[in-house]
This record gives C-alpha cells, structure tokens and sequence, in this order.
C-alpha cells in the first residue's frame, strides 16, 4: 500500500505572512480537484478522563477569525468543549497529498449567527436537529424516525433554530499545512501565532 507522493512544494516563497490566505488557496484547490466532502475536518476534543476524542465534523465557514461548525450543544463534543476549550482539528485532503493541522480554543458563535446559518439548511436537516438527542443512547432505529416524525408534524413550514443547537468557531493559535513529497521528505511550514499577534513561520523535519 505504499505511495510516493510526488508533483507539489511547499516552499519559504510559497508562504504569506498569515496562514489563511495559504489555507483559502488549499481549500479551493481541494474544492476544484474533487472528492467527498472536502470541507469535512476531524475534531479532537479532551474526554471528561483526560483521553482525545475524534469525530468528523464539517467546516461551514472561514476567515481570519476562525473555523467555524455547527453541533448539538447537548452533544459529547460539545460537553467537552465546554469544559476544555483546546481543541485540534484536521483536514486531509489526500488527492493532493496535504493535511493541515489546527489547534485553538474553541467558543459557541452568537446565536443570531446560529440561526441565520439554520435557516440556509434542507428542510429535512433541519427536521433532524429537533429530532436526534445527539450521542444519547437509543434503544433502536424506529425511536429515532417516530422523533423525526414529531418534528416534521411540529413545524410542518418554517423550522426554528432549536435552543439547544448552534456553532462553535475555531480560533487558531497554531496552523500546520503538510505537503507530501518523495521519499517522505515531507514540506511541513508551521505558523504560531506570536505575542504581537502576527504569526511566526517554521519549517518542520518531516
């Protein structure tokens, strides 16, 4: 199963001062290559005994203020956030053989950005959101439709935001992008953010 990846640098000249700029060309070149789901990121939070947790979530949106994505906030991610706001997030995107690695402190979004982003959901999503007490046992498939059920009978037109739903936004204090090349001489470029606030650029032994 071993590939030699090959066709890409990550270079010193490639790299802008800020690491979002880098990061919006990576994301649009993952988006035109293709491939399931390129906004999806793993995210790692700290369990209630000290060991990481992961779990995929989707990315819905980005700028120089963070990452942003959306949960139940009744949800174990959401409870171990709330507890330890350090989290880390990862994108692979394997077509191009990159990854970037993120950690920052996680906080909840405003909520009048919850429920305009709520509002652009399918009706069925949203349906869903009041449905699903997210990671709460079940005792089988069935339960969950006759939830889904209720909703869809509750709120028959527009769907509010429930209260108990809404968006976390990622604030880095560090970005690693990762360009496979060959022989496993990988280009790792690592920005930190420094006290100054602006960022400070590394490269990494692969």
């Amino acid at each position: 199963m071993r590939r030699d990846y090959t066709g890409r640098t990550l270079l010193e000249s490639h790299a802008p001062r800020e690491p979002f700029t880098l990061f919006t060309r990576w994301f649009d070149d993952a988006v035109r290559d293709g491939g399931l789901e390129p906004n999806a990121m793993v995210l790692a939070t700290t369990g209630p005994d000290g060991a990481p947790r992961q779990r995929t979530v989707l990315l819905k949106a980005f700028s120089t203020d963070g990452f942003v994505f959306y949960t139940n906030y009744e949800s174990d991610k959401a409870r171990q956030i709330d507890a330890r706001p350090g989290v880390g997030l990862l994108f692979g995107w394997y077509r191009q053989h990159r990854q970037v690695i993120v950690s920052g402190t996680a906080s909840r979004v405003p909520r009048p950005q919850t429920e305009a982003y709520f509002a652009t959901r399918p009706h069925g999503s949203q349906l869903a959101a009041w449905a699903s007490r997210q990671s709460r046992p079940l005792p089988d498939r069935d339960s969950l439709d006759a939830e889904y059920r209720r909703a869809a009978a509750r709120f028959p037109g527009d769907v509010p935001a429930p209260p108990h739903w809404g968006g976390y936004r990622v604030v880095p204090h560090e970005i690693e992008f990762w360009q496979g090349r060959a022989d496993r001489l990988h280009d790792r470029l690592r920005y930190r953010r420094a006290e100054s606030g602006g960022w400070v650029v590394a490269r990494l032994a692969p």
